[in-house]
């Protein structure tokens, strides 16, 4: 009993927080599901729990009033210039679905996408979807932030769950997934940045690496 009083006055106390910050749940559209083939399963030593109810859904992210997808049809670079398949724009373009012409691949190893969004504003959330047409997880995936579009100034890691720094940028402590429609949101906390660069390094499927969309919401 007594723990269920103390769950209940945290949980309390988090939803006052949320109203006194103008706090609302993160909203964005999601592709429609489309897994093909037979379904695989998927091993890692660094995969995070599975969803509830297996779907790969998420608690939503909490972000103030008023942020938008400041990502959307902005400029799109990368350490592939001439991808496998594909345009970098499809990267920013607002279509998530996984069908052919819908998304770039990049070539084999360590590669990044990066976003320049104009201006410097304030960031609460990145998105990625890789490829959900099937599950695998993608290696090695670190999200940095900066004010310059070399990655030399106030440079910022966001997320990285290259867990053995493989790709020479640290090691981190968050986990690798299982791609679903609903991608992957991952937290900024208001920092402010004009240059947003994705890592990764290849699948559980291959060497090469893919990218359907990412959105960065912020104002």
């Amino acid at each position: 009993m007594k723990k269920a009083a103390v769950v209940f006055v945290i949980l309390f106390a988090v939803t006052g927080m949320c109203i006194a910050q103008n706090l609302v749940p993160l909203q964005y559209d999601l592709p429609e599901a489309m897994f093909v083939g037979t379904p695989k399963t998927v091993k890692s030593d660094n995969l995070e729990p599975a969803m509830k109810g297996g779907t790969g859904k998420r608690p939503p992210l909490m972000v103030p009033k008023g942020v938008e997808n400041v990502a959307l049809d902005k400029a799109i670079t990368s350490s592939d210039e001439m991808p496998v398949i594909g345009e970098l724009e499809l990267i920013t373009d607002g279509d998530k679905e996984g069908a052919d012409g819908s998304y770039v691949e990049l070539g084999p190893m360590k590669q990044w996408v990066q976003i320049d969004l104009e201006e410097s504003v304030e960031l609460y959330a990145v998105i990625v979807w890789h490829f959900h047409s099937q599950a695998r997880v993608y290696r090695d995936v670190v999200v940095q932030i900066a004010d310059d579009a070399d990655f030399t100034k106030n440079v910022r890691t966001v997320f990285n769950n290259d867990h053995d720094n493989s790709i020479g940028l640290g090691a981190g402590k968050d986990k690798e997934w299982i791609e679903t429609r609903y991608g992957r949101p991952m937290p900024v906390k208001g920092e402010k940045a004009q240059f947003v660069r994705l890592y990764s390094n290849g699948s559980t499927s291959s060497e090469m690496n893919h990218y359907i969309e990412v959105e960065v919401y912020g104002k």
